[in-house]
Formats: structure tokens, C-alpha cells, sequence
């Protein structure tokens, strides 16, 4: 992969039948759904038949499995994403007829022209982030827009036009594609060095960042805890824009003054230069979390709604998928999956579950429980990044009590035979880790480790997903035959 020229984006209503190369995908999918919504003809391919394909079909979508030229059709406009290869049949065949081609930010671009266009970017926390904007605006009666990277618990969809002017999406900075959207509000969660397979490092990375900012229409809304995003908002000010911040830090504009855990839920309160203190509840964990639902109500603040009534939309927010995402329990062991595949949010999530575990460890106790312990599962996501980063996540995941790391996903990559997830285990700084990579022998070792109490989250971005439902299921058949 490398960074995606910027295209221009073009009016919904000039884009005419669009056809989309690998439809099914969660950034495409949205997109298409959106404009389906919008009155536009839609078509599409993908390599494998998915849910989501016949979901589109129902919605009036002419959907093909596998990629042929005549998929096409008379389409006027192709949509692809950075993963299509130049040898697709139907990039090629869109090219030889001379058919407008933009890449899947442009057309996500398309959907900003004409609203109140929320960006949310930054390297960790877009997508709940994104949801929380959503699920914030809904409560408060302003039937948004929404696209996002995984689907909201609240809704079961990922993306929906919306009737309502404002529309909120990720914008994805792995691989500079943010730079074709032009959004009257934009969030900045954070900056680090990721994706190192397309950026030459962390300048690189703060350059791209700098020029999202000039397509920032009206205001940036920064998370300056992070020194990346204290610096884009450095840079902002320096060009004249509109700065409004959030975070523990003593000079941001929406203070975090107090963050309190409760079991998976989430106390906070944030103090404003302007009014009286506000107090919220989440329903997940974690000091992330806060700082994600921060940046939502400050989104709102902005635009003109009422900041007491969105803290209570907070409340509403159930999760994104894979966004520590319940995926069942069995013999007193709870099964959680997260996108985690970043040592930054695989330490976010670890110290969530552990101040989880720990808040209700005295009523464990007291019904003669043991402490619950954390059992730590990761899929490693791409070769690059895990040759890149196999010290921090060897330290990110010393944090749980039991480790156990699967092979390399290898996603858009070619295999890297000197990366393993070996490399990984091998510098993690306890011996309660074991390097496992067969799928099925994870799933029973997984099942081995866990004990009543204990929490399993499986991260990554790969697959493992897969894995909570069946390590449920084998959690339950160990009870049973313990149970005789």
C-alpha cells in the first residue's frame, strides 16, 4: 500500500449509477448504503458472498459475487478502495471506457458537500468516537447522518443518511485518504506513529495531519493529552482556526475532572470555562472512553445543541461491534472482542478491564468469589506492523494475567517469514504467555486458562473475531464435564 493521491470529490447528485469494487467491505457498504438512500443506483461486486451484500440487495443494489468487466454495466462512476489491485477486471475495464474513477474517501467526501460534516480522525478511537457523535445527535432529536467502521449496538447499522444536516464520519489517516474531505467539524482523538507500511514515520505522519487541518471549514476539535494532537492544534491556531479542546489536561477547554469506574460502566464529570460541572455515565469502560465521549459532546456543544441533554444521549451508547464487544459468557467467564491492533489500544483496553475487575473485586469477596484475572488474546495484524512494534505490544500486553498470541494476519500483506507472533511472546515480561497459532488449539487453550471470574478479551483486526463465540462455547462444555 502507499498514500492515496487526493481526488475531488463530486455532488451526490452528479455521480449518477455508481458501481463499487468490493462492495461488502464496512467502508463501501456505508457508503453505498447512503447514497441508495440518496435516490442514487448502485452496484457492486465483492469476492465472496456476505449478509451484507443481501442487505444491499434488498435496498434495490444490483450485487455480483466475483469481479468480471460486465459487472459494470453502465455504470458512470467506480468506487474503489486503496486494497484493489490494478488488475481487477473491473478497474480495467472502467479505465479502457474512460468511466470516473474515485477512490472510496472521495465518494465519502461526497456525502460531507452540502452538510454539517463531522470528521473524526486520529490514530486511535475513530470509530467510537464516530458512534458516540451519532448516538449523542439521535438522543437529542437530530436524526443524523452517520458512516462508520462498525456497526452501533443501538442501530445494528454502521451507516444511515439521515434526515437531519449533520452527518458524521471516520476519516481515515492510514493511508492519507482524509485529505478528500472537507468537514465543517473535525476531531483529532490523537496522533502516533502507525501504518508505518505507508507513512516514512511520525513527521510524515504530522505533515498529513497539518493538511487535514486547512480542510478544516469551521472548527478542530483536539484531544490535547496526546502530545500528536496538542501539536496539531499548534498548528491549527498558527493558520487561524477555530481550536476547542478536550481532555485531564489543565488548560483544555473541557475538562476532565473526575473519571470513576463501576464495574464496565463509567462515571465522569467535565468542567466547562463557560457553566457548571457535567456529570455522565457510560455504559463501557475505560479512560479512553471518557476522552471518546468528550470529544462527542464537545461535537455537539458545537453544534448549537444543548450540552446537559447530550451528556443524558451518552448514556444511550451501548457499544460499537468489536468495540469491546460482549460476545457471550460461560462458567463465569465473560467473553469480550476489541479492534484493539495498536499497542496504545491494546494497554487502553487492558487497563479498562483490569479497573473493571477491580471495582467490584470487594463484592466478589464478599460472595466468596475469587478475583477475576484478565486472559489477554491477540492476533497480530500485518507483518510490518508487528515487526514495528513487537517491543510495545510484548509491554502493552505484560498488563494481562494470561497471554496467548496467535500468528500473523496477514491482511493485504505478502508472509514475512522472519515475523511470527513468537516475536511477540518472547519479550512479554511475565511466563504466563504462550505462543499458540493454530486457530482451533488457541480456542482450547483459551478455554484452559480461563476460571470462574476471569474476563477473555480477544484483539485485533483480524479473524479472531471469530474465536469469542467459539471460546464461549468451549468454556460451557469444560463446565459440563466437570460437572460430571
Amino acid at each position: 500500500m502507499s498514500l492515496v493521491p487526493p481526488t475531488d470529490p463530486v455532488p451526490v447528485d452528479k455521480l449518477g449509477r455508481t458501481h463499487f469494487i468490493g462492495l461488502g467491505g464496512a467502508g463501501m457498504s456505508g457508503i453505498a448504503r447512503v447514497l441508495l438512500q440518496s435516490g442514487v443506483e448502485v452496484s457492486g461486486s465483492d469476492a465472496r458472498d456476505s449478509e451484507t451484500l443481501r442487505e444491499l440487495e434488498e435496498m434495490g443494489a444490483r450485487t455480483h459475487v466475483g469481479h468480471a468487466a460486465e459487472h459494470l454495466g453502465a455504470a458512470e462512476t467506480l468506487v474503489v478502495s486503496s486494497a484493489i489491485r490494478d488488475d481487477n477486471p473491473e478497474l480495467v475495464e472502467a479505465r479502457r471506457r474512460g468511466l470516473r474513477i474515485l477512490p472510496r474517501a472521495a465518494a465519502l467526501g461526497a456525502l460531507l458537500l452540502g452538510r454539517e460534516g463531522v470528521a473524526v480522525s486520529g490514530t486511535h478511537g475513530k470509530t467510537t468516537t464516530t458512534s458516540m457523535v451519532a448516538v449523542v445527535l439521535q438522543h437529542l432529536g437530530a436524526e443524523p447522518g452517520y458512516v462508520i467502521g462498525g456497526k452501533l449496538v443501538t442501530t445494528g447499522l454502521g451507516a444511515d443518511a439521515g434526515i437531519g444536516p449533520a452527518i458524521a464520519v471516520e476519516a481515515d489517516e492510514s493511508d492519507g485518504s482524509f485529505l478528500m474531505l472537507s468537514p465543517k467539524i473535525a476531531v483529532v482523538t490523537n496522533v502516533e506513529a502507525d501504518h508505518l507500511d505507508n507513512y516514512s514515520g511520525l513527521d510524515e505522519i504530522h505533515a498529513n495531519f497539518a493538511a487535514f487541518v486547512d480542510r478544516v471549514e469551521r472548527t478542530l476539535i483536539v484531544g490535547v493529552d496526546d502530545p500528536g494532537a496538542r501539536r496539531v492544534a499548534e498548528i491549527a491556531r498558527e493558520r487561524g482556526k477555530r481550536v476547542v479542546t478536550y481532555g485531564e489536561a489543565d488548560d483544555a477547554d473541557y475538562r476532565i475532572t473526575r473519571t470513576v469506574a463501576r464495574g464496565f460502566t463509567t462515571e465522569f464529570t467535565i468542567e466547562t470555562a463557560g457553566g457548571d460541572p457535567i456529570d455522565g455515565t457510560l455504559a463501557v469502560p475505560g479512560r479512553h472512553n471518557v476522552l471518546n465521549a468528550a470529544a462527542a459532546l464537545v461535537v455537539a456543544d458545537e453544534l448549537g445543541h444543548d450540552l446537559d441533554v447530550a451528556v443524558e444521549g451518552i448514556a444511550d451508547f451501548a457499544g460499537a461491534a468489536r468495540r469491546f464487544e460482549l460476545k457471550g459468557e460461560a462458567d463465569g467467564v465473560a467473553v469480550y472482542d476489541s479492534y484493539a491492533h495498536h499497542p496504545t489500544e491494546i494497554e487502553a483496553d487492558l487497563r479498562a478491564t483490569r479497573a473493571a475487575l477491580e471495582s467490584v473485586a470487594g463484592e466478589a469477596a464478599e460472595r466468596g468469589l475469587p478475583q477475576g484475572r484478565v486472559v489477554a488474546l491477540f492476533q497480530p495484524h500485518l507483518y510490518s506492523r508487528t515487526r514495528f512494534f513487537a517491543d510495545e505490544f510484548a509491554a502493552a500486553l505484560s498488563l494481562a494475567d494470561e497471554v496467548v498470541v496467535m500468528e500473523v494476519y496477514a491482511a493485504r500483506e505478502d508472509p514475512d517469514p522472519g515475523v511470527t507472533g513468537e516475536l511477540i511472546t518472547s519479550r512479554v515480561d511475565h511466563d504466563r504467555v504462550w505462543y499458540v497459532p493454530g486457530r482451533d488449539e488457541v480456542v482450547r487453550r483459551v478455554a484452559e486458562l480461563a476460571r470462574p471470574g476471569d474476563i477473555v478479551l480477544t484483539m485485533g483486526a483480524g479473524d479472531v473475531t471469530e474465536l469469542g463465540p467459539r471460546i464461549v462455547e468451549a468454556c460451557a462444555e469444560a463446565a459440563e464435564i466437570a460437572a460430571g
